[in-house]
Order: structure tokens, then C-alpha cells, then sequence
């Protein structure tokens, strides 16, 4: 499933996207190691802050996982633009545990939790009604990975035993976080990259929740975003139908810069959108909050980005006792976060039509994606 095997449009947009993620940014930052506690099973949680002049970035080893990210507004004062906690154990349950994580083995959806690979069908905990999403009941997001520090980051290092959730193979997965400048602005760098010992299917991405306003609590809907897609994936119960519909005249039309707000369908923005082919010097998706001036852009070598704004509280109340989020702020209320998860398309297992998500023995796959940081002046 290496990304540089893809074809058309899909292996166009990769080759432009892998030439720019790597060469245009330059190192910036410091990096620490401190305890984060324990995990429910008693093993050491790791906490590493990345720092640079312009932005600081805290990365744990429980679930891989972005904790926060913090950067100027427009009067250049330093807030958190991602929901998160100050200690671990509020991400061992509920929807907080996909929180800044690394989802895998299969990020999104699996049709009835099954697939078949090779004539051999394969069955995933269910976790989401009757379809398994993120890798199942114990996905990558509840397992303590291995830290190390690298130049101006840390990598992190997870190996998934063969059966892993039903998943066959052993699989050895890399994801590196790098705190680095582009133009001029702190950008996020994540590579992935993975190895496997017998014919598997694979789908990784970052469920980071972004708020960019000076207030977590504050909804998103006036927040302004632009994906760079002709098309999306429509669904059935969360499901893919198979088809790749054009976004014109529909709620999913972000190709022109709009609010949030504008076309909110009734379930919320839940999908999939398959990215154009697009010159190197424009992101593939980017939302700005008019009011603190910050804005996200998002550079990506996948073919798909699952734009999320959850209709529900995030996060949910926490049990009696519990901290409050990283930056102190009042509990967001629902819509007061977005998500820019890059990702193959959701059930791609039993989707033929769709890239394929299948990695085999000898094969490594490696994938990057770029969260780029800044404010406008206007």
C-alpha cells in the first residue's frame, strides 16, 4: 500500500504533495521528555513537548497522541488550538480516547466489522453499531507506544501482534512528529510508516480535534474552511456506498471558502473527501477562525480527508474529579471543534473501486501529512 504506487489523479496528487511536504520546511525545534503516569495496566506513560519560538507542541506516548498544540493569534498571544487534557487518565474511555490519537490499524469505518483478504475473511469488533471503526474495541489509540527522541521530534514505534483485533500480520508502525517551520510558520510534520510480516489492510490518520478561537468553548461554525475536492464519498448508516459523487449543489461544497456554518447537513459534516490533484503551492484543506485570526492549513500525500464537526460535546463530561481541558477553558459545547482526518477512503476493505488500503510483506508503507500554522492580519 505504498502511497507512491497509486495511479491517475491519485498518483499525481501524491508526487506533487511528497515533492512539497519535504523540501520546503526547516527545523526549529527542542525536545523534552517527562512521566505522564500510568496507563490502566500500570505501564509508563511518556509526555514529550516539542518547543520552538513560535509554537509548542505536546506529544504522548499513550495512543501516539497530539495533547496540544499551541500558537499565537493575530495580537500574538499563545492559546491551545486542540481540545485535549493536562493528565492521561481522562483518555482511557468513551470518545475521549480517539482524542489527538493515532487511529489505526483502520482509521473510519469497516462495513459489519468484516473483510476478505486474499480468500480469507477476517472479523473486526463491532464499535460502532454493526460496523468497526478505528481498528475495533482496542484500537491503536489505547496502547502505550514506544517514544524516542529524534531531531526536533519524536518518533513513535507500536508492533501489532498478528490477530491484533482480527487483524492479520505483524505489523511495526512508525509515526514521527517533527516541529518545523514553513515560510516562516510552525507546521506539525507526521510520517507514517509501516511494515508487515503477512498481507494486511491498513488505514492510519490523527483524530486531532481543532479549535482555533481564543476560547475552546467557542462553536466553529463561523470558522471559514476550503477543501481542495471535487467529490466525496456519500454513506448509508456511515457506510460508503461505493459511489464518488460530485460536491456541487450539495452541503460538501468547500472548493470556494465559506463559514462552517453555511450548509450544515442534519447529521453534521461526518465524510469523506476525495482531494483533487492541486498545485503544490495550495493546501488541500485550510479553515481560519476570523476572530483570533489563527488559521490551519493541511498538506497530505493521502487521497481522502474526513472532515468531522461532532454534533455532540467535546469532550463529553468527565466522571466527578476529573481535570478540566489542557488550557483550563470551559467544557466545549457541541460544534465547538473540527477535524482534519487525511486518510484512504472509509471502507476500503470491501469498496474494490476504491485506492486500495492493502499492505503485503516486502512492501512499506509510508505517508506524510503537514499541519501548517498561522494568522492573518486582515
Amino acid at each position: 500500500m505504498k502511497a507512491t504506487a497509486r495511479r491517475g489523479s491519485y498518483g499525481v496528487l501524491l508526487l506533487v504533495l511528497t515533492w512539497f511536504c519535504a523540501p520546503m520546511l526547516t527545523a526549529a525545534a527542542t525536545v523534552t521528555e517527562t512521566d505522564w503516569g500510568k496507563d490502566q495496566a500500570g505501564n509508563p506513560v511518556a509526555l514529550y513537548t516539542l518547543s520552538s519560538p513560535k509554537a509548542e507542541v505536546k506529544i504522548s506516548t499513550y495512543g501516539a497522541r497530539i495533547v496540544s498544540i499551541r500558537v499565537p493569534n493575530r495580537e500574538g498571544k499563545m492559546g491551545n488550538v486542540v481540545l485535549g487534557f493536562d493528565t492521561v487518565e481522562p483518555y482511557f474511555s468513551g470518545r475521549s480516547s480517539a482524542m489527538g490519537a493515532t487511529i489505526g490499524r483502520y482509521a473510519n469505518r469497516i462495513a459489519g466489522g468484516e473483510f476478505t483478504l486474499d480468500g480469507t475473511a477476517y472479523h473486526i469488533p463491532k464499535n460502532n453499531g454493526n460496523n468497526a471503526l478505528h481498528g475495533g474495541t482496542v484500537g491503536f489509540d489505547k496502547k502505550v507506544w514506544t517514544g524516542k527522541k529524534v531531531r526536533d521530534g519524536v518518533e513513535m514505534t507500536f508492533t501489532s501482534p498478528d490477530g491484533d483485533m482480527g487483524f492479520p500480520g505483524n505489523l511495526v508502525v512508525h509515526v514521527t512528529f517533527t516541529l518545523v517551520t514553513r515560510k516562516g510558520n510552525p507546521a506539525l510534520s507526521i510520517q507514517y510508516s509501516a511494515t508487515t510480516d503477512k498481507a494486511t489492510v491498513l488505514n492510519l490518520t490523527n483524530h486531532a480535534y481543532f479549535n482555533l478561537a481564543d476560547d475552546p468553548a467557542t462553536p466553529v461554525l463561523s470558522d471559514t474552511a476550503r477543501i481542495a475536492a471535487d467529490g466525496y464519498t456519500p454513506v448509508k448508516d456511515g457506510i460508503p456506498t461505493g459511489e464518488i459523487l460530485p460536491v456541487a449543489d450539495t452541503p460538501y461544497d468547500f472548493r470556494t471558502a465559506h463559514p462552517i456554518a453555511d450548509r450544515v447537513p442534519q447529521r453534521g459534516y461526518d465524510n469523506n473527501f476525495v482531494f483533487n490533484a492541486h498545485k503544490s503551492s495550495e493546501p488541500a484543506a485550510e479553515v481560519a477562525d476570523p476572530k483570533s485570526g489563527r488559521f490551519v492549513q493541511v498538506f497530505t500525500d493521502q487521497v481522502g480527508m474526513q472532515l468531522y464537526v461532532p454534533l455532540f460535546p467535546v469532550p463529553p463530561p468527565p466522571a466527578s474529579g476529573a481535570p478540566a481541558p489542557a488550557n483550563g477553558a470551559p467544557r466545549p459545547a457541541p460544534l465547538a471543534a473540527f477535524c482534519l482526518e487525511t486518510q484512504h477512503f472509509p471502507d476500503s476493505p470491501n469498496q474494490p473501486k476504491f485506492p486500495s488500503t492493502v499492505l503485503r510483506p516486502g512492501k512499506r508503507f509510508s505517508s506524510s501529512t503537514v499541519y501548517v500554522f498561522g494568522v492573518s492580519r486582515q
